[in-house]
C-alpha cells in the first residue's frame, strides 16, 4: 500500500455531533464528548479522558433536531478504540470502530 493511500472501507463524513462516552470498565462513569468525523464503520473523537488501544467502549451519538428535522435521534453504539493520538490542545483523538449500533427510543433517554 502507498504512503498516504486511502485505507478506509467507509465514507468518512466530518462533523461534530454530541455524544456520552461510557467506557465498559468503569461501570456508572461517563464523559461528554464530540465527534470529528464519523461513517458507519467506526468514529474519531476528541476527549480528556485517557484510554488504550483495545478498550470496548460503549456510546450515544445525537443526532441533533436541526439535522433530522424532527426530534433529536440517539444512536447507542458498541465498539473499540483502535487508535490514540495526542493533540496539540492536550486532549486526546480517539478513534473507535463500531462493533454495533442501534437507535435508542426517546422514552429511554429520559430515563
Amino acid at each position: 500500500m502507498a504512503d498516504g493511500e486511502e485505507r478506509r472501507e467507509a465514507r468518512r463524513f466530518t462533523m461534530s455531533l454530541p455524544m456520552r462516552v461510557l467506557p465498559r470498565e468503569a461501570k456508572g462513569y461517563e464523559l461528554d464528548a464530540h465527534t470529528r468525523d464519523l461513517s458507519y464503520r467506526g468514529l474519531y473523537f476528541l476527549t480528556d479522558a485517557k484510554f488504550e488501544i483495545g478498550n470496548e467502549i460503549e456510546f450515544v451519538i445525537t443526532l441533533p433536531q436541526q439535522m433530522t428535522q424532527a426530534g433529536d435521534v440517539y444512536i447507542r453504539c458498541l465498539g473499540e478504540v483502535v487508535r490514540i493520538e495526542p493533540t496539540e490542545n492536550g486532549r486526546v483523538g480517539i478513534a473507535a470502530k463500531i462493533a454495533r449500533y442501534e437507535f435508542v427510543p426517546v422514552a429511554a433517554t429520559a430515563a
